[in-house]
C-alpha cells in the first residue's frame, strides 16, 4: 500500500515539472520587460521634475498622472492605486524563489533513479534542468525585488507631493 502511495506521489510530482518550468520562463520574461519599463521610467524621471510631470501627465510619475486625471483619487484611494501598481512585481518577487525550488526538487527524483541505474548522463540532464531553472528564478526574483523597492520609494515621493499639492492641480490646467 505505501509503495503505491509513494509511486502516485512521485507521478503527481513529475506532472508539475513542465508547468513549473513554463511559469518560470514566463515570469522571467516578465521580469525583463519590467526591468526595461523601470529603466525607461528612471530615465524619464531623472530629466523631468515632478511638477512638470503633473502638467504633462507623464508616465514617469504614474500616480501623479492618475491623480491628475481623476480628481476623485485622494487619500486611501491613492494608497490603494500605489499598491496595485506594485502588485504583480511583488508577487513575482515572492513566488519565483519557490518555483525555483520546486523546479530544482522535481528533477531530483529522476536523477536519483538514474544514479541507482548507473545512468550518469541522465543524472546530468536532470541536474542541468534543475539548476538552470533555479538560476532563472533567482535572477527574475532579484530584478523584481530591486524594481519593487525603488518604485515603492518613487510612489511614496509621489504621494507626499500629491498631499502637499492637494487642490493646487486642476484637470486641464
Amino acid at each position: 500500500m505505501s509503495h503505491q502511495i509513494e509511486h502516485w506521489m512521485y507521478l503527481i510530482g513529475q506532472m508539475f515539472l513542465i508547468p513549473t518550468l513554463a511559469a518560470i520562463g514566463l515570469l522571467f520574461v516578465y521580469s525583463l520587460i519590467a526591468f526595461g519599463s523601470f529603466a525607461m521610467a528612471w530615465w524619464q524621471r531623472r530629466n523631468l521634475p515632478i511638477a512638470d510631470a503633473a502638467k504633462s501627465h507623464s508616465r514617469a510619475y504614474p500616480l501623479v498622472a492618475l491623480a491628475y486625471g481623476n480628481e476623485a483619487l485622494h487619500g486611501d484611494a491613492r494608497d490603494l492605486a500605489a499598491h496595485k501598481m506594485l502588485e504583480i512585481a511583488r508577487v513575482v518577487t515572492r513566488v519565483m524563489p519557490m518555483l525555483g525550488l520546486v523546479a530544482t526538487m522535481i528533477p531530483m527524483g529522476p536523477a536519483l533513479k538514474s544514479i541507482s541505474n548507473g545512468d550518469i548522463s541522465a543524472v546530468a540532464d536532470s541536474l542541468a534542468v534543475a539548476f538552470s531553472a533555479v538560476i532563472l528564478a533567482l535572477i527574475a526574483s532579484s530584478l523584481t525585488y530591486w524594481i519593487v523597492s525603488v518604485r515603492k520609494r518613487w510612489l511614496a515621493e509621489e504621494l507626499v507631493w500629491l498631499d502637499a499639492n492637494a487642490g493646487t492641480h486642476k484637470q486641464g490646467a
